[in-house]
């Protein structure tokens, strides 16, 4: 189904512009759970649809930013091709333009980019209720910063997405996952040994005593790569890191507070004495950790500060703020972008940080 709705949107801002009302930016509804609580009135983009350019050959696409994920991911399946961050849907109804406003990216984000890097351009409503493009269709349309690239993250609290352009690739034509039996540092030591040669991983997971390497690539090329690394072959791979990029692994099924710690992949331990191995997940090449654990928000924050890194509490049921707090110069910055695009403060507000 295809529709523009951009007016109806338009009309809404505008008129909580007037009221000084805040809004609720809500698309697919997928991701929820995603960031702080807030009470405000809905305003709904996920009736705004449609692919609106997609050239296989050019290797881009631009959507409206209420179509479903799955849908895009099916048309570029269709063509061969990917989105190269791997985004996680958490549902069926998620949509392209809430997988941007959270910046998610899957398995295979540190060796492709995020989601903000395949970012070329957007639409968007700003607080004013003005309807403002940035960027393009193209990789290099721009002089000085890439404003689209704010709106990646900023979970909806800079405007209302209406449409993005992004940048796909093709598929791999060959792809095989080994697995190795090894301990956490040896496990660090195998990804780092990894990445000192030109081998086409696109993934790395490792839990339970377990590191699994993805190979993705020409056929020729994952072949040498499984002879040069070893390992046993993984028979369900695409099962798998499909269920891992989903959190449907049973280390995601736990009462216990899900935290998503970014640190440099080189550290061997983080809240040692507070955590056993089994409470952790690795992904990113060790860059990005999941914990489970019920120790305090400051204790885990202030562990992962120390090592110049951050956590989130990304899956609870306490609805408390989840980011990591900002140093004022951070903060500052924030609070600038913010008055610049969303001066009245209706968007979104305290969905990322409780001073914005």
């Amino acid at each position: 189904m295809n529709a523009d709705i951009s007016q109806q949107l338009q009309q809404q801002v505008q008129h909580a512009c007037e009221q000084e009302s805040s809004i609720r930016i809500v698309g697919g509804n997928s991701k929820a759970f995603y960031g702080c609580p807030i009470s405000a009135e809905e305003l709904s983009v996920g009736d705004h649809r449609g692919v609106l350019n997609y050239e296989p050959t050019e290797l881009v696409i631009t959507v409206r930013a209420g179509t479903p994920l799955n849908e895009i991911e099916k048309i570029l399946d269709d063509n061969g091709q990917m989105l190269p961050f791997e985004p996680p849907s958490f549902g069926a109804n998620a949509t392209i333009g809430g997988t941007i406003a959270c910046n998610l990216s899957g398995p295979r984000r540190a060796y492709a980019g995020a989601a903000r890097d395949f970012l070329l351009g957007c639409k968007i409503i700003n607080g004013r209720g003005e309807i403002l493009s940035f960027g393009g269709e193209v990789m290099k349309n721009v002089a000085g910063y890439d404003v689209s690239r704010l709106m990646a993250g900023a979970m909806g609290t800079l405007g209302v997405l209406l449409e993005v352009s992004l940048k796909v690739l093709p598929k791999a034509e060959t792809e095989s996952t080994q697995r190795f039996h090894c301990s956490p540092v040896e496990a660090i030591d195998k990804i780092h040994a990894c990445s000192q040669t030109p081998l086409p991983v696109s993934a790395t997971s490792f839990h339970d005593s377990v590191l699994s390497v993805r190979l993705s690539g020409a056929t020729k090329a994952v072949n040498a790569a499984v002879n040069s690394i070893g390992g046993d072959a993984m028979d369900n791979a695409e099962s798998y890191w499909h269920d891992l990029k989903e959190q449907r692994l049973d280390f995601f099924n736990t009462e216990n507070p899900l935290w998503r710690l970014s640190l440099a992949s080189d550290i061997e331990s983080v809240l040692a004495g507070n955590t056993n191995d089994d409470d952790f997940l690795y992904e990113w090449g060790g860059a990005l950790r999941w914990l489970k654990s019920d120790a305090p928000a400051e204790v885990i924050q202030a562990a992962v500060a120390e090592l110049d890194g951050h956590a989130s509490l990304f899956r609870h049921v306490d609805q408390q703020c989840r980011f990591q707090p900002l140093t004022p110069g951070l903060l500052r910055i924030h609070k600038n972008l913010k008055q610049a695009f969303d001066p009245k403060n209706i968007f979104n507000p305290g969905k990322l940080y409780p001073e914005l």
